[in-house]
């Protein structure tokens, strides 16, 4: 049997939740964190441990079957790879970003002005688009000093929580794009039943961290009301319990619709509500 391998980042910001994610799975293997590759004992795969820049062209290149990487280093790269899924962790913004004093205002304001980024690919694309010329500086790590040093007038920049910007007397200016952690494949990758099998793995568990699976009581007269708010996978399951007239009502909730519908619940008669995680859920 073929074993596919996977390319995730060595470290950095996205090595933590891709072997954490690999691991829900139910893959078993150890990070080793000095090796670059670690094989799953009960999976056809080996997992690669790569610095994210390589990773699209090990992907595009056949090296890895699979990759975890950021959006901004896929469109940075312009590697031919196919987006899988998206892994709904690492994000963050591509920004352009000012000097809190600075005068600038206004996009058009950047013809003519220099700017430092360790993006100059998506930052060429983005000034192109907006017909801005502007003279890009690329420099590798602590881009966000470039300004202070009188090596440009502005940066672009990953920004996650802006911290970083502020702590240099920065403030953002305009984005340029949003990334995520996504699950690429080489082309073609995603018709063979193995990648399948791992990407229905990878579904179930980024369903299950989306949802909650909710218990509750309710009374016989208030059953109609409660099913109503309650669509459930597919439909709520209700149980009757002994005391007469009432039923347990189980069901799961979006995360993103949770406190909405138990509020909603609790005013149409609901009583006793559990809330429970899901490990995963399988369609």
């Amino acid at each position: 049997m073929k074993t596919l391998k996977i390319a995730i980042q060595k470290s950095g910001r996205l090595n933590e939740k891709s072997v954490e994610l690999l691991k829900n799975c139910g893959l078993s293997f150890e990070n080793y964190k000095s090796s670059l590759i670690s094989p799953v004992s009960n999976f056809p795969l080996e997992i690669l441990f790569l610095r994210d820049d390589d990773i699209p062209e090990y992907v595009q290149d056949g090296i890895a079957d699979l990759g975890i990487v950021g959006e901004n280093v896929i469109q940075e790269t312009e590697v031919a790879v196919s987006y899988l899924q998206r892994l709904g962790f690492g994000k963050c913004s591509l920004k352009i970003a000012v000097p809190n004093n600075n005068a600038i205002q206004h996009l058009d304001q950047l013809n003519g002005k220099a700017i430092a980024t360790t993006y100059p690919v998506i930052l060429g694309k983005f000034l192109k688009e907006k017909n801005i010329q502007a003279d890009i500086r690329t420099i590798s790590g602590s881009v966000e000093i470039s300004p202070g040093l009188g090596l440009s007038d502005a940066i672009c920049d990953l920004v996650s929580t802006g911290g970083t910007l502020k702590s240099n007397g920065l403030v953002p200016f305009a984005d340029v794009m949003s990334s995520e952690a996504v699950l690429i494949g080489r082309k073609g990758s995603e018709d063979e039943e193995l990648v399948k099998e791992l990407i229905q793995r990878i579904q179930s568990v980024l369903r299950a961290k989306e949802t909650k699976y909710v218990v509750l009581n309710v009374h016989t007269d208030n059953l109609s009301a409660i099913i109503n708010l309650l669509p459930g996978v597919k439909s709520p399951s209700v149980v009757p319990l002994a005391e007469a007239n009432w039923v347990a009502v189980h069901t799961v909730i979006p995360e993103r619709d949770f406190w909405d519908k138990i509020s909603q619940l609790k005013q149409a008669g609901a009583q006793g509500i559990v809330v429970m995680p899901i490990e995963k859920i399988i369609l």
